[in-house]
């Protein structure tokens, strides 16, 4: 067993302003196994929108739920928010949130438990398994996914169905360890690539809802995440 009091909730935000109050509602809503508490991490990356506002309105209005809200001057990146992020988590372990409704925070628990049980250090949420739901939408991207996934499977040897998975879980302990470069999407393949390098980790899987949104609802990772991911899994597995 692995005793967790409190479960560090790190969501990077640009231009959230219509989602960013109902993940936190969400968040709010959701209880954790084992009396695990939460602290939540919001870092609005410069957004051009109202999220500033929206945020600035919901922290008024829900002082129970504790926020550390941090704002970045000038636009960084996802992966400039997530250090951020980890650089002030507290909580025995961190989980990613995006901002938007992807992916749901009620399904924390299903990777709470294999930590929880003493099992893992890390755990990722994978949208390619298990019998959950799974919004239908882009083909190119899946197979995307799927072939970022097996190149970074085949530099790190494990055997991952999700490496591009937002719901990554880590003791706290092991992801402070890491100094990490990349400020964008980048940061997938680079966290994968690293964490495998650390003697004996253990890192599981469990299968997650995902309840992706298009382009025109807000998506934002392109084609050029695409490559600079590719460049990423061999520069962080072979060099650096």
């Amino acid at each position: 067993m692995f005793e967790i009091k409190t479960l560090s909730i790190i969501i990077p935000a640009y231009n959230e302003g219509k989602t960013i109050h109902l993940i936190l509602d969400r968040i709010k809503s959701t209880v954790l196994i084992s009396n695990v508490k939460k602290q939540v991490i919001l870092v609005n990356d410069c957004s051009k929108d109202d999220t500033e506002a929206a945020i600035q309105t919901y922290l008024q209005q829900n002082k129970d739920l504790p926020i550390l809200y941090i704002k970045h001057e000038i636009n960084k990146g996802k992966g400039a928010a997530l250090h951020t992020g980890i650089e002030h988590a507290t909580g025995d372990v961190i989980i990613i949130q995006d901002a938007d409704l992807e992916y749901d925070p009620r399904e924390y628990n299903l990777l709470l438990k294999p930590i929880v049980d003493g099992f893992a250090d890390v755990v990722y949420g994978s949208r390619f398994m298990g019998g959950r739901p799974h919004r239908i939408l882009f083909f190119w991207h899946t197979i995307g996914n799927k072939f970022l996934t097996l190149l970074s499977n085949m530099a790190t040897n494990l055997n991952l169905s999700d490496m591009e998975t937002c719901y990554k879980m880590f003791k706290t302990e092991y992801l402070k360890s890491i100094k990490f470069k990349e400020s964008r999407f980048g940061f997938e393949p680079e966290v994968t690539a690293k964490v495998s390098k650390i003697p004996g980790i253990r890192i599981y899987e469990v299968g997650i809802s995902y309840y992706g949104r298009t382009y025109k609802e807000g998506k934002k990772i392109g084609w050029r995440d695409g490559f600079r991911a590719i460049y990423c899994i061999f520069k962080y597995r072979f060099i650096g």
